[in-house]
Parts: structure tokens; sequence; C-alpha cells
């Protein structure tokens, strides 16, 4: 009997992301309420294609000074709180409980695990060498180990390769809308995760639990 796998985003996730946060502490002068934060973390963290700063590092084409430097002459963001921002990102990078927990539950049903996701090798040494929890998972597909990223086809055709993933046992669950749907459009099952309590009634809706 094949046994039905669940391939998890990291951040937003199972693991807290909250750009905004982060800018007002790191950048409080251009960042000085949640619009203007909600400005100065597009910009920072902008990702929407892989030419992009942060995406060359999420693809591991660049290191953090060099990071700074770059996102520095773009925005005219002071280089060094920029580098104190980078370097704040891998404590921010907490488990969520209520997901853990979650994830804890889907182990106990049998499920396989894995992720996919868009992050950084720093950051994702970081958070294996800290949570014994990301031992669950057989495979962690991380955008700066494998040179690939979501949305893009080759990152999901990757993960379903190393899983040998059968796509009518398995279930995608990320918390972008772009990337469930480019999931979908290649013939996954996905799940838009909004929280930890909202995902696991679509899971016993579907049957996973």
């Amino acid at each position: 009997m094949t046994r039905r796998a669940l391939v998890f985003d990291a951040g937003g996730v199972i693991i807290r992301w909250q750009p905004r946060q982060l800018v007002r502490r790191a950048l409080p002068a251009f960042a000085r309420d949640e619009a203007t934060a909600g400005a100065v973390a597009a910009a920072i963290f902008d990702t929407t294609d892989r030419d992009a700063d942060w995406a060359q590092f999420d693809l591991g084409r660049v290191e953090p000074d060099a990071l700074a430097a770059r996102i520095a002459a773009r925005t005219g963001y002071p280089v060094q709180q920029l580098r104190a921002l980078i370097a704040d990102i891998p404590e921010h990078l907490e488990p969520m409980p209520a997901s853990v927990a979650l994830l804890g539950r889907v182990r106990a049903a049998g499920h396989r695990l894995a992720l996919l996701s868009n992050m950084p090798r720093p950051h994702a040494a970081h958070l294996e060498d800290r949570h014994a929890f990301f031992g669950w998972f057989e495979a962690r597909v991380f955008s700066g180990r494998v040179g690939l990223m979501k949305p893009e086809r080759a990152m999901f055709d990757h993960a379903r390769q190393l899983l040998a993933l059968d796509l009518e046992h398995a279930l995608f669950i990320d918390d972008l809308p772009a990337n469930i749907e480019a999931a979908r459009k290649l013939g996954w099952q996905a799940l838009l995760f909004e929280n930890a309590v909202q995902c696991e009634a679509a899971l016993r809706d579907g049957g996973w639990l």
C-alpha cells in the first residue's frame, strides 16, 4: 500500500516569518508604522523574480554581506542596519507551536513528511541544528541548497523525483497562493495554509487525519 506524503513549506507554515516585525526593529526610521513597514519589507524581501536580491540569497548565489550591500545600493537603506537585520533573522525563525503539534499528529498517522521551502542555506542549517523535529522530514528541499525556487516547475519536479512521489497520494501545503496555484497546475494536490486550526480541519475533511 502506498504511503501518503505531506510536503510542507517552512516559513509562515511551521516557522514564524514576520518581515514587518523585523524591519520595524532594524530600520525604525524607515519602517515607522505598519504601512511603511510593509513597504520596506516588500523592498527588502522581494522574490518576485529570481534576479531580485533576496531571491538570489534564497538561491544560494549571494552571501549576507554582499546581500546587504546590494539592497543598500538599490534602496538607500543604511548598510550597517541591513547587515544587522540579516544577522537577526535566524533568531527570529522560531517554530510555530500549533503547527509543530500538527506535524506530530500527521506523523503519528503514518504519513511521509517532507519540506519544500524557499530558504537560504544559513537559515536552513540554523533551523536543522536547533530543532530536533526537522529530523521528522525524510527530505528537506531548500532553495539555497538545490539552486531552485518555488513557484518554478523545476523546484516541484525536483521534490517529486527525489521523493518518488505518486501525486495522487501526496499533498503540498504552503501559505502563498502563487505557490499553491503553480503546484496545482503541475498536477499536485495543494492546500493553502492559513493557520494550524484551519489546516488540520482541511486535512480531516480530506481524509488525511
